[in-house]
């Protein structure tokens, strides 16, 4: 039998909230209190205050007692979008992850999980081996969430089939009111380096449509993501030629898409270079590449002394990640990534990634389950749309069709005069 230390444990949430994050804040609460706390190991379950810097925090506020909260109240924090803890985009260096492992020795905790990205994986693999070093027992877990499903070793990331439903359900209501007025839209949707959410607007045409022409597709016609090198003049050509066909076109497009020397477009577009705290231009909290994109097409399409077409342009930006009607799957999977880490510390595991892997993928029988990862395979790295899941330069294939519809839940059927 593996050796336990008793201490408290410790849960924060990390990066951009999702819908169902606070499922597996209630999960990991639910197998902590079913494990380590009934067999006296863990002996407070505390909340970080907006991530890790709740822990750095000295003195009150920064934490809470998760335990001291009932089970119905639990109920509809679970089912509440968002971080209920609050969240935080802190990158923690070695010098801060020193912080972070003096606040884990000052409230006497030895279990330490954070739930977020591959940057919050990444903290967590630090703050363990700088545990190991100083000789302080400490079992650090990372469980997944990210709504752009770019952490590897998963088959997908919870957080990613709400956002994924959230944008093929858009899409769809969208191609309605395109459909009606016709004219040009563009949507920009969220994916700085993987094209996974931007790929879920296929979803909206209802079948795969695999080698179809753009004009012959259902919107949206065409499918702009970061893994294929974005060429403006060969942009405008496809939306020339879908909207001389259809006298419309609808368009999804990735916040991150590139040029062939894999410089982004949007910063291009922009009037200033506002930064996250991982140096990141901010393309979400900006409509730059939306507009600069329908202006391009705009200017590109008017006959000369002639009449511009109607262009419109969406940047869906934090919509997308805690509207809160949220797909089932999404619901139930989260919850279960939050009782896996609880269960892999109970069984004796000192640090690891949780991640999720489809098992079956049979029509009416999708299925999957949990298992875990070493920290490093999935801290600071990213996981891109695979070739098989593109077709040609503006559009996905059936693979990607199959592989994302059973994570979003049932679409409802649109029907046209």
């Amino acid at each position: 039998m593996p050796e336990f230390v008793s201490g408290n444990a410790v849960i924060g949430q990390s990066g951009g909230p999702t819908a169902v994050i606070n499922q597996s804040l209630v999960g990991l609460v639910e197998g902590l209190q079913a494990g380590l706390a009934t067999s006296g190991k863990v002996k407070r379950i505390l909340g970080m205050r907006h991530g890790v810097r709740g822990l750095v925090k000295e003195g009150e506020g920064g934490l809470v007692d998760l335990a001291a909260i009932d089970t119905a109240k639990l109920e509809a924090i679970a089912a509440t979008p968002s971080a209920a803890l609050g969240s935080t985009r802190d990158k923690p260096d070695d010098a801060y992850c020193e912080r972070i492992l003096d606040g884990c020795r000052r409230n006497d905790i030895r279990y330490f999980f954070y739930i977020g990205g591959n940057d919050s994986a990444d903290t967590c693999r630090i703050v363990s081996e700088k545990a190991a070093a100083a000789r302080y027992e400490l079992r650090c877990f990372h469980v997944p969430k990210t709504i752009d499903n770019d952490l590897l070793e998963n088959d997908h990331t919870p957080g990613f089939p709400s956002a994924a439903r959230y944008v093929a359900l858009a899409h769809m209501g969208d191609a309605l009111d395109n459909a009606s007025l016709g004219g040009i839209k563009i949507n920009v949707v969220m994916g700085r380096n993987a094209g996974f959410l931007t790929a879920a607007a296929a979803l909206a045409r209802g079948a795969a449509t695999d080698g179809a022409a753009p004009a012959d597709r259902p919107a949206p016609h065409l499918i702009y993501l970061p893994e294929v090198p974005f060429s403006t003049d060969a942009f405008l050509a496809d939306v020339e030629a879908v909207y001389a066909q259809l006298g419309r076109c609808q368009i999804a497009v990735s916040e991150g898409i590139r040029d062939e020397t894999g410089a982004e477009i949007g910063p291009k577009l922009m009037r200033s270079d506002e930064r996250d705290a991982h140096g990141n231009v901010q393309l979400s909290g900006s409509d730059a590449l939306g507009d600069g994109l329908a202006d391009f097409v705009k200017k590109g399409l008017t006959p000369a002394g002639g009449k511009a077409p109607r262009v419109r342009a969406d940047t869906f930006g934090y919509l997308q990640r805690c509207w809160p009607y949220t797909s089932p799957v999404d619901v139930e999977e989260a919850r279960a990534v939050g009782r896996h880490a609880a269960e892999l510390a109970a069984k004796g595991d000192a640090s690891a990634s949780v991640i999720m892997v489809r098992t079956s993928n049979a029509p009416d029988a999708y299925r999957s389950e949990c298992r875990r990862a070493d920290l490093a395979a999935v801290a600071r790295r990213t996981r891109h749309m695979p070739a098989e899941f593109i077709a040609g330069s503006n559009d996905v294939t059936q693979a990607f069709h199959a592989y994302c519809l059973p994570l979003v839940g049932d679409l409802p059927k649109m029907e046209r005069l």
